[in-house]
C-alpha cells in the first residue's frame, strides 16, 4: 500500500507505539492559512511560524485555511489567554464547512476567572444540527504552555484529542439513521468577545486578551467539489483500518477523562432532552467505541 512517506511513519509508529502521533512540520502560517478577520489584531511571530491572536473592545481575531477538506488528522498547538480571561472570551480551533445547513467540529474555550478551573467544550454539528456539547475541566494549565490540540476525522470516526489523550469521539452510526459529518470543511481558529452569553461580562481592564497558535502543516485530503469519495480511500493513512477505532490504551486513557474530568455530556441531560435523547446517545450505551 502506498502511503506519502511522513503518513508512512505515522503509521508506523501506531503500530510501534500505539498513539497518533503529531506532525512536527513547521509550516510557516502563509503555507496553508489566512487572516480572516481583525487583520490589525493578528501577530506573526517566528518567521510565519507562531501566530498571535488578540482581542480587546474593539475587536477579536481569527484565521483559516485556504482549502477545505473531507478526511484528515488535523492539528493546532495552543497556548489560551490568561491573565483573568473571563467566561466572555472564547478561544477556538474547530473545522466547520460554511453552508446553510452546515457540519462543524469544535473546540472552545469557554475561559475562566481567576483561580477557576477551565472549561474545554466541545461540539459536533450535522446539517446545521448542534447542540452536542461536552465539557471538561483541564488537568493542566492551558494558558502556561502550548498543547496539541487534534481532529481524527475519516469515514468510520471522529476523535478528539489533547496531545495524545483522546477526550471525545463521534462514531459513524449512519447505519442505523444517525448523522454524520461529510461536508467539506475549512479549519478556522478565532479569539473573540462571547460574554453575550455568558453570566459573566468580560473585565477589559485586563484586555487585550492574547492566544498564540503554532503547528500550521496540513495532513488532509483536500477538496474542490461535492464528491468526497475520493477522500475515503484507504491510501491516505488516516482513513487506515487502525483508525476506524481507539485501541486499547486509548480506550482506557478516554474512559479515564470522561470519568474525572467530564462535567457536562449532552447525552446525560435527560431535562434537556424531554422526548428522548438524541438517537447516537442510546446507540453508544450498546456498540463499544
Amino acid at each position: 500500500m502506498a502511503f506519502p512517506m511522513l503518513g508512512f511513519f505515522v503509521f508506523l509508529l501506531l503500530l510501534v507505539g500505539g498513539t497518533i502521533a503529531s506532525n512536527n512540520d513547521d509550516s510557516a502560517f502563509d503555507k496553508n492559512y489566512e487572516i480572516t478577520w481583525g487583520n490589525d489584531h493578528v501577530l506573526s511571530l517566528n518567521q510565519g511560524r507562531e501566530i498571535q491572536l488578540s482581542l480587546d473592545s474593539r475587536s477579536g481575531s481569527g484565521f483559516g485555511s485556504y482549502l477545505k477538506y473531507s478526511s484528515g488528522f488535523f492539528h493546532m498547538r495552543m497556548k489560551i489567554p490568561g491573565n483573568n480571561s473571563t467566561a466572555g472570551v472564547i478561544t477556538t480551533f474547530y473545522l466547520t464547512s460554511k453552508t446553510s445547513r452546515h457540519d462543524e467540529l469544535d473546540f472552545e474555550f469557554l475561559g475562566n476567572a481567576e483561580g477557576e478551573a477551565i472549561t474545554l467544550q466541545t461540539n459536533v454539528f450535522v446539517n446545521g444540527v448542534g447542540g452536542r456539547e461536552q465539557r471538561i475541566h483541564l488537568w493542566f494549565d492551558p494558558t502556561s504552555h502550548f498543547h496539541d490540540y487534534k481532529l481524527l476525522w475519516n469515514p468510520h470516526q471522529i476523535v478528539f484529542f489533547i496531545d495524545d489523550t483522546p477526550i471525545r469521539v463521534f462514531k459513524n452510526y449512519t447505519n442505523l439513521g444517525v448523522p454524520y459529518p461529510t461536508q467539506p470543511m475549512r479549519i478556522e481558529a478565532t479569539l473573540w468577545n462571547g460574554d453575550w452569553a455568558s453570566p459573566q461580562k468580560i473585565n477589559w481592564a485586563y484586555a487585550p486578551f492574547r492566544a498564540d497558535y503554532q503547528g500550521f502543516d496540513i495532513s488532509g485530503c483536500s477538496t474542490q467539489s461535492s464528491n468526497v469519495e475520493e477522500c475515503y480511500k484507504s491510501n491516505y493513512w488516516w482513513n487506515n483500518r487502525n483508525y476506524w477505532e481507539l485501541n486499547p490504551s486509548q480506550k482506557q486513557a478516554y474512559e479515564n477523562v470522561r470519568k474525572k474530568y467530564m462535567n457536562y455530556d449532552y447525552c446525560n441531560d435527560k431535562p434537556r432532552f424531554p422526548f428522548g435523547l438524541p438517537k447516537e446517545c442510546n446507540i453508544q450505551k450498546y456498540y463499544k467505541l
